[in-house]
């Protein structure tokens, strides 16, 4: 059986010593990227070997993701009937992606001793810098792996948890760029001028997220627009997604398990 070590690159990050001045002086300057930029890079986070076993993997266990295809804002909420024509809520596109849900990963995978690895969840927490983090307790969305395929694509969109914790495993042949728009919005302005205009096809401040198959991503999505652009070629989009809480026994709602997974439990 594989230790967690095996799947991770610990000689360019040591988190087995989390004390170690090595390990303080990369956790300083992660967390000041995230304070400033919303978004931070890992490169090389897995070892070679992790990342081929996991790929491997999810591409045995891709056939049995649930797939569907919505239509859909970018604020993923419903549309309130009042609002008028040009608000940029009424913007609909859509989403087409498969999922594999917690349940569908094997107890033994790599995926899930990283998720449990209590050095690696308080490396992330102390990035984020936000306290300690606790496991969703969500059964179908602690981990998920995103599964896209030829002509899958997910739509500009605000997230509605405060940070994703993401490991990309495979890119695609063409196509799958993670694209955003840093801050387009705050708490106090939704600024919907220049949501709707970027809806409508403008490439103001659009920024490309240069992630290659083995990176660990934190990412704050609340108020940075984002979307996945459309996969081309035969070659599947793998991105496992990890998620995490800042209080504990946080979950999600049958409603979003439905559209997620196909099914609530």
């Amino acid at each position: 059986m594989r230790s967690v070590e095996y799947f991770l690159n610990l000689e360019r990050y040591p988190l087995h010593q989390p004390e170690s001045p090595r390990t303080q002086e990369m956790l300083a300057a992660f967390q000041k990227q995230m304070r400033e930029e919303g978004v931070c890079v890992l490169p090389e986070f897995l070892s070679p070997a992790g990342l081929q076993e996991l790929v491997a993997e999810s591409e045995q266990k891709a056939s049995e993701c649930y797939h569907n295809t919505v239509h859909g804002n970018a604020y993923l909420e419903e549309i309130p009937k009042d609002l008028p024509s040009h608000h940029p809520m009424r913007l609909e596109d859509r989403t087409a992606l498969g999922v594999l849900a917690y349940d569908q990963i094997p107890n033994e995978s790599g995926l899930r001793k990283i998720y449990q690895w209590k050095n690696f969840v308080d490396f992330v927490g102390k990035i984020i810098g936000r306290g300690p983090l606790y496991e969703y307790a969500c059964p179908l969305g602690a981990i998920n792996v995103a599964v896209m395929k030829d002509q899958d694509y997910l739509r500009w969109h605000f997230d509605q948890s405060d940070f994703v914790v993401s490991v990309n495993l495979q890119d695609p042949v063409k196509g799958g760029k993670f694209e955003y728009v840093r801050n387009i919005r705050s708490k106090n302005d939704p600024c919907y001028d220049d949501v709707r205009n970027l809806l409508q096809g403008s490439r103001k401040n659009v920024e490309e997220l240069h992630n290659p198959p083995g990176c660990l991503v934190l990412f704050e999505g609340r108020y940075t627009i984002h979307r996945v652009t459309e996969i081309q070629g035969e070659k599947l989009r793998l991105i496992a997604l990890y998620g995490y809480a800042l209080e504990p026994n946080v979950t999600s709602t049958d409603y979003l398990r439905q559209i997620r997974y196909g099914r609530t439990h």
